[in-house]
Order: C-alpha cells, then structure tokens, then sequence
C-alpha cells in the first residue's frame, strides 16, 4: 500500500486531509482579525500585489502576528512524519484571495524547501485546487508561468482544514483556475531539512525593511 510519503516522494506533493477542525482556523481567523486591529493595523493595510498574482492580496506574515508561528511549529513533528526527514521551521504567512484570483505557476525559494498551504475558508464554500509538478527542477527556475507548459501535473482540492504538503524549491505549482469564490483564506508554512543543503534557512528572519513594515 502506497503511504503519504511514498506519494509525496514520488510526486513532490501530498493531500493531508482534516489537519484542524474548521472552527479552530476560524478562531484563529477571528483572534487575529481582532488583535491587529486593536494595534492600528487592520487586515485591508496588509494588501500587496506581486508577479504571481492577478490584484492586490491579503498578506500577513509571522512578523507580523507572531501566535501564527505556533501552526509552523506545532506541525513540524507532523510534516516531518511525512517527509521522512528532520525539519527545522522557516516562516509562515497568511493570504486572501479575492475571486478570479490565480496563482501562477513558480517555484519557491529554499526557505520553503518543503511547504504546507492549508485552507482556512472559502467565501462560497466552493473547494478551489493546487496544482504541484510531479517532475522536480534541479534548481529553483525564477521563471513565472500561466500553466506547466506541458509537463505533467497533479492537483489536490482541498475543503477548509485540509492542507497539501509540497516540494516548494523543486516542484513548481500554483492554482490554474481562477478562484470560483468571493474570496478565500489560507496559511501557507514551510520547512527546511535539519542536515540539508538549505539548512542556514532555518528560523527565517525578516529583514530590516521587512521588520520596519511590520511595525518593529
């Protein structure tokens, strides 16, 4: 029989479904949502476009909220199980998307050498998939894509709770279709490998621009 980490092996990517029951990221969602707006930083201030995006998204960072940190801490035992490796944490972010939203095809950078995007809700409840390469890169390609460009693929939909555990530095991926609700919110955590050649990630820190954004 065919475990988690043979397929994640195999193919760069794994489903993981029901990580977090859906009232607890709710919660969170809310805690937040409500602890950066006593601090004068509401949600609409964390809007920002880069190249893998249609419009502005939501974006908020560990540095920002630190409490998001204990999902990446709290689950390194779990991803590891998976990976079949030790792992060190990186970073963690938060994300909103609005509808029609995409995210184009890339490959992250070694700080996210193995990357979890787990779905927090979606607007419609409409599931809204992620699609991963199942060829590796030898190197991460700066490239930014609409589609595979012909190589083969693999996608996973998830419900909110579910998660997809990939390959990030080695495995292109991002979400073809666009997105069939009027917004939807997930966290995304990544990893490194305790003795692999991206270890000097480990404990990502912002950097001072970064900190400076944050309000630190």
């Amino acid at each position: 029989m065919t475990t988690e980490t043979d397929h994640y092996r195999a193919n760069g990517y794994v489903g993981l479904d029901r990580l977090f029951p859906a009232e607890v990221l709710h919660a969170f969602y809310a805690q937040m949502k409500s602890d950066l707006e006593a601090a004068g930083r509401p949600l609409q201030s964390f809007a920002a476009q880069g190249p893998l995006l249609r419009q502005p998204a939501i974006e908020v960072y560990g540095y920002h909220y630190v409490p998001m940190l204990t999902f990446l801490w709290g689950l390194t035992p779990s991803a590891a199980q998976v990976v079949g490796r030790e792992l060190m944490p990186t970073y963690a972010y938060f994300r909103v998307y609005q509808q029609g939203d995409v995210c184009r095809v890339h490959s992250d950078r070694p700080a996210c050498e193995h990357s979890l995007s787990l779905t927090i809700a979606y607007g419609e409840e409409k599931p809204w998939a992620l699609s991963v390469a199942t060829e590796p890169t030898a190197a991460p390609r700066p490239t930014v894509a609409d589609d595979f460009e012909g190589r083969p693929f693999g996608s996973v939909t998830m419900q909110p709770g579910d998660g997809v555990l990939y390959q990030g530095t080695h495995h292109r991926h991002g979400r073809l279709d666009p997105n069939p609700n009027s917004w939807s919110m997930h966290l995304f955590l990544h990893w490194v490998e305790k003795h692999g050649r991206y270890a000097d990630q480990a404990f990502d820190r912002p950097t001072m621009e970064q900190a400076a954004r944050a309000g630190g």
